[in-house]
């Protein structure tokens, strides 16, 4: 797939800046500081389980994980793409996770069906997508609230529904991309992401979108060193995955 660069990232910069046209934005200094997120640890995990099958929270329920473990006691495949029966974690339309700590024995992390909620939920070892909004509609926003994920060779976040992200205070690490909209999904509605804080060392790309389809990208102050770009505009197609 083919790409056109927006702008360069500033590395171990605070910065504020949107990606939402081929217009070059205005990079400046954030108008506040962080807290020393560059620093901020998962906690220690508790108790720890492995699941034989996805844990589904029910629409509008919550699942506070109490810092344990969940994995799926299987291997990462890589690359390969997955299915919902692949997830640790399906949340329905509504639902909230949160202290919650994805083991590395898993393909798929966790799932997401719109309007969902993470809350210092952090991944060990990234598989093949860390957190996957698999479906949302326009008006419905996700939201990620710290946290965090390290070793993605691909994308920590997958946005292939509508509607809005909100990611703050979310430190990642060792990754390709913090946060992907779909760029050949089956539908290809306008997707928007709103990144604020947290910390991003050694990576790729911070945000990446598909302008062409009506994408929008806001990132400020977030706290990078070794990282590629802040945002990078992507041609996405019709085609379908």
């Amino acid at each position: 797939m083919q790409y056109r660069m927006i702008f360069v990232a500033s590395v171990a910069a605070l910065v504020s800046t949107a990606c939402a046209t081929p217009a070059r934005p205005q990079i400046t200094k954030a108008p506040r500081a962080i807290h020393n997120l560059a620093k901020r640890q998962q906690p220690e995990g508790g108790a720890s389980s492995v699941l034989d099958a996805p844990m589904t929270i029910a629409a509008g329920d919550s699942f506070d994980g109490g810092n344990a473990v969940f994995d799926r006691g299987t291997s990462c495949t890589g690359q390969a793409e997955g299915g919902d029966s692949d997830a640790v974690f399906i949340l329905e339309k509504g639902a909230t996770l949160s202290n919650v700590v994805i083991g590395p024995n898993q393909i798929e992390g966790v799932h997401c069906n719109g309007g969902c909620k993470l809350e210092n939920v952090w991944w060990d070892a990234v598989c093949e997508d860390a957190f996957s909004i698999k479906k949302q509609d326009d008006g419905e926003t996700t939201t990620i609230s710290g946290g965090g994920a390290k070793g993605a060779q691909d994308k920590v976040i997958q946005h292939n529904g509508g509607g809005t992200v909100v990611i703050n205070d979310f430190t990642v690490s060792d990754f390709g991309k913090m946060y992907r909209s779909c760029g050949n999904c089956d539908e290809m509605p306008a997707r928007h992401v709103k990144i604020t804080g947290g910390a991003a060392t050694n990576g790729d790309i911070i945000a990446g979108i598909n302008s062409n389809m009506g994408d929008t990208a806001t990132i400020s102050g977030i706290s990078m060193s070794g990282v590629g770009d802040e945002c990078i505009d992507f041609e996405g197609v019709t085609d379908g995955i």
